[in-house]
């Protein structure tokens, strides 16, 4: 019984893995960059392009 608990105990951990890794942070890197990228447009849209 124990044996079937560990198989299960480790897919569920690498099904958790892949999903994480495959899933979540690029999309979560994807967001981030894509939020960062709209506040800059959003500023500068407010207050004007930076000058010198």
């Amino acid at each position: 019984m124990s044996n079937t608990v560990s198989r299960r105990a480790k897919r569920k951990e690498l099904l958790s893995f892949l999903f994480i890794t495959v899933l979540l942070f690029p999309v979560l890197s994807v967001l981030a960059v894509a939020s960062y990228g709209f506040s800059v447009w959003f500023w500068q849209i407010v207050f004007g392009p930076p000058t010198h």
